[in-house]
């Protein structure tokens, strides 16, 4: 082990150790593995001890947010990306009751335009997740009663073309970086599950505390639901063959600066695309190969979005820069035979995210607290 006591261990993200660490650490761990931490080891070349000893002291510094193992949850529940229309001085209060009261509300995000265009005025969006079988709509009906909003717009994923959000190895990419073959695009089709499963399930993803980010952080977890090692193992890459596992990662606080100052990324853009009807999913592969892209989707905006069709989402330090890759990205398709019906960026404000919850259970006690409440806010 290291011969550095704790307050020696540098934990900003620039570190050079610990940039190689987060370079793999952030979003190249795909679906499960046995021994996570093992495999950041070997694809960043840093030494098993140093990778547990940097990945524990950035997480007790708050500067990663959380490490988990992800779950595909568009395959596991029915989601939409939804956009409130709020009352300017009730903004910040219906902001808190998403993220703190509401379970199924993972990201929650404040965002403006540069001009006052189509659905400007929808201020707060959220990420919505509801348990198979249950109704987004009647679930962000009752968060509208409860916040006093006055609209809702939800925009299910017909597909996923990129997911994935490493901050530190986007940092120097250039416009037009991309892969060399279009994006594939994934569906949100659901899987079914065993109840076997689900339990192994629910003991992934809960993140893991700095004690066990350790060699074997998948041990304790199976010796907690009465399964030996082997099974849990298997149950798991079980899981990932359902494709109901994503990746295992160091989620970065990429918003509010860390204790010396230091932030990841200033910028969070949510680019909107307008495509030809029929050219979405095209489309999508195109904008989706741009490796600077953490997210992108074909969504249907509706009117009040301009009928937008394809959404993403790039992350910079530099508005400029940002704006750089998004005029990349559209030079891109016009090379390819995608005309533009209109475009836009919604910039991102005040941000928080959690993991949706995606339990039937939580899922019932939530509506049964707020069943007989009014406007609460």
């Amino acid at each position: 082990m290291s011969s550095e006591t704790v307050s020696d261990i540098p934990v900003e993200h620039d570190d050079p150790i610990n940039t190689r660490i987060l370079e793999v650490s952030e979003d190249l761990v795909s679906g499960f593995q046995r021994f996570p931490f093992q495999h950041i080891a070997e694809k960043s070349g840093v030494e098993l001890d140093v990778v547990l000893e940097r990945i524990r002291a950035m997480l007790e510094a708050g500067v990663i947010r959380r490490v988990r193992q992800t779950l595909l949850a568009t395959k596991l529940a029915h989601g939409a990306l939804c956009a409130w229309k709020v009352d300017s001085d009730k903004l910040d209060a219906t902001f808190d009751f998403m993220f703190k009261e509401d379970p199924f509300s993972g990201h929650v995000v404040t965002r403006s335009t540069d001009r006052e265009i189509s659905g400007s005025d929808y201020k707060l969006w959220t990420t919505l997740k509801v348990p198979q079988g249950e109704s987004l709509e009647e679930h962000a009906e009752v968060l509208r009663r409860l916040t006093g909003a006055h609209e809702f717009v939800l925009m299910p994923a017909n597909g996923i073309f990129a997911l994935g959000v490493g901050h530190v190895r986007r940092k120097s990419m250039e416009p037009g970086a991309k892969s060399e073959a279009p994006a594939v695009m994934n569906t949100t089709t659901t899987v079914e599950l065993t109840p076997e499963e689900w339990e192994v399930l629910l003991a992934i993803k809960e993140e893991l505390t700095p004690e066990e980010v350790s060699e074997d952080p998948w041990g304790p977890r199976a010796a907690s639901i009465g399964l030996d090692r082997e099974e849990f193992f298997r149950i798991a890459e079980q899981l990932d063959e359902k494709k109901a596992i994503g990746r295992f990662s160091t989620f970065l606080e990429h918003v509010k600066p860390s204790k010396s100052g230091q932030r990841v990324t200033r910028f969070n853009a949510l680019f909107h695309w307008k495509v030809p009807e029929g050219m979405q999913q095209q489309a999508g592969s195109e904008v989706g190969r741009h490796l600077i892209m953490t997210h992108c989707y074909w969504r249907e905006g509706g009117p009040r979005f301009g009928g937008v069709n394809i959404m993403g989402v790039v992350h910079g330090t530099d508005k400029d820069r940002v704006l750089e890759h998004k005029a990349a990205i559209d030079a891109h398709l016009a090379d390819v035979g995608i005309p533009l019906e209109y475009t836009n960026v919604f910039w991102g404000g005040r941000s928080e995210i959690k993991p949706s919850e995606i339990s039937p259970k939580v899922y019932q006690e939530f509506h049964e607290k707020w069943k007989d409440s009014g406007q609460v806010l």
